[in-house]
């Protein structure tokens, strides 16, 4: 068994196609599959069911996952771990962000780490808080930036509160509400919404306010991105509600504060274990401690 043939399960794994995980592996898909029914072989049975349509995971695959998960991220760990000791901070850095982060600048910060530490292979994953979460518990990402709404916090993970804001109200120019400079939940009672998907954290603050409110509300059209939430805003389909530390990046909108706005907090998350150098360096950066205390930037 070889941790490359493991690389290969979770590439496939991830993408739940075979020409995709050999493109992110940069190899070629015969070689990918050959690996891959080498190492079945060898365990004795079939982690992947693949048909013409679709690839998923069998019992055994799903046991087998998070098994080669720990083993590919100890011997990048060990790796990382003799090129710090050498003075020199390498290896990978995943990091996994909710759209709308507003408490820090992320692409700042980015540019800030890469320039002290070239050497470090930085990948972002934008995402849903909850799968954000999971994946940090699982290993798959170093660290997360979340949105939870007041009162929830993230389980299984080390973390730290970032900060706490609203959500106000973007309407297109000509609007009806464009000209209010703040309104209740009520007064949006007969507006069609674009949101985040149901289930999302990003979904939950904005659903549990109008229901706290008395307001029923129908979202006709659900987005992960931001900006395609603006693109729907401004063709006059929809109104939305994004943090207020997010809506500059839409001039052309108008915004509209709201009495009895959604509330959100925003957190850091990372591992209960010790985490790699670099994601320990990423943290020290943003000037916290592995432990979640106060730490000197580095």
């Amino acid at each position: 068994m070889e941790l490359q043939q493991m690389r290969y399960v979770i590439a496939v794994a991830e993408t739940m196609n075979f020409t995709r995980a050999a493109e992110r592996c940069l190899v070629v898909q015969s070689a990918l599959s050959h690996q891959i029914a080498r190492l079945e072989r060898e365990l004795g049975a079939k982690l992947f069911d693949r048909t013409s349509r679709r690839v998923q995971l069998t019992p055994a695959g799903e046991a087998f996952l998070p098994a080669a998960r720990q083993s590919v991220e100890a011997a990048e760990r060990a790796r990382a771990e003799v090129t710090a000791a050498a003075g020199e901070i390498g290896g990978t850095l995943a990091i996994g962000a909710i759209p709308t982060v507003g408490a820090i600048d992320l692409a700042g910060s980015l540019k800030e780490f890469r320039a002290r530490h070239p050497q470090v292979q930085i990948s972002l994953r934008m995402g849903a808080s909850g799968d954000l979460v999971d994946q940090v518990r699982q290993g798959a990402l170093d660290v997360a930036f979340l949105g939870l709404r007041p009162g929830v916090e993230p389980t299984g993970v080390r973390g730290i509160e970032l900060g706490r804001g609203e959500l106000v109200a973007l309407v297109p120019v000509g609007h009806p509400l464009a000209e209010e400079r703040a309104v209740d939940l009520r007064r949006l009672s007969d507006e069609t919404f674009v949101d985040f998907p149901a289930g999302s954290g990003g979904r939950a603050q904005s659903d549990e306010a109008f229901m706290a409110a008395g307001v029923r509300r129908r979202v006709a059209f659900e987005v992960m991105a931001v900006d395609f939430f603006a693109r729907l805003i401004r063709q006059g389909l929809c109104i939305g509600l994004l943090p207020a530390a997010v809506v500059a990046e839409f001039p052309d909108l108008r915004v509209v504060e709201l009495l009895d706005p959604p509330t959100r907090v925003e957190h850091l998350v990372w591992s209960r274990l010790r985490p790699a150098p670099a994601a320990a360096a990423f943290l020290a950066g943003l000037g916290v401690g592995s432990d979640g205390s106060p730490s000197p930037r580095t």
